[in-house]
């Protein structure tokens, strides 16, 4: 039996997996100059990331750490300490260990990406671990053959996550001044599988061309 037409049929069926109502609490969230703040930042992420990616990837394996440690100090009595301690831990690792860090997040990066993807074909969500899953694996390699590659994804994406956010939290705080309700933005966000993966792909695929043009015309950028 073609395995496409089986997940064709368990899509019709599935439950929704992808937390997408979370998504739009963040967005939802921010007022105009946290917004236009996060764009900025975003900005800068999405065609810098390059020259600041050692601090970029030491502030991700911190926030990764933070928030493992707090789930672990949890169950052990003190949220605090261990957020503390696991954002302390792998911050300090990943630098000597820069370049396995930098791997593990364009590989974490092209998960993101996959998963992105069979979300926005409509494949059943209770299995969008397995193109998460082949991104990893493919971004992986990838990332540790040509490591610029990982540099590039990472930050493409994380920028393209900023300015997403903002922007969608800029129309619709302009929706809801206009007409009091921002129905469109919240339908555009969690009703149009299509949407948030066209739009976050396509921003990261601009930050890579736009990194790859000026990483490849300086001459002093280090690994």
């Amino acid at each position: 039996m073609n395995i496409f037409f089986v997940l064709a049929q368990t899509a019709e069926k599935q439950q929704q997996i992808v937390p997408m109502d979370v998504f739009w609490q963040q967005i939802a969230k921010l007022g105009w100059f946290e917004a236009l703040i996060a764009v900025s930042f975003g900005a800068v992420y999405l065609i810098y990331g390059w020259r600041i990616f050692k601090v970029l990837a030491v502030v991700s394996f911190g926030m990764i750490g933070l928030f493992a440690g707090m789930h672990l100090g949890d169950k052990m009595g003190s949220q605090l300490w261990g957020g503390v301690f696991g954002l302390i831990i792998l911050a300090v690792l990943s630098i000597p260990l820069m370049h396995w860090a930098v791997s593990m997040l364009g590989a974490a990066a092209g998960g993101i990406v996959t998963g992105c993807i069979w979300y926005a074909v409509g494949l059943p969500q209770q299995y969008i671990w397995a193109g998460v899953i082949i991104g990893i694996v493919a971004g992986g390699m990838i990332s540790f053959i040509v490591f610029k590659i990982a540099v590039m994804l990472f930050t493409s994406l994380g920028g393209a996550m900023l300015i997403i956010t903002g922007l969608l939290s800029l129309a619709r705080l302009y929706e809801k001044h206009q007409t009091g309700d921002a129905g469109f933005v919240y339908s555009l966000v969690n009703e149009y599988n299509w949407f948030m993966p066209a739009i976050l792909i396509f921003t990261t695929f601009i930050g890579i061309v736009i990194q790859h043009k000026l990483v490849k015309g300086s001459s002093d950028w280090k690994l």
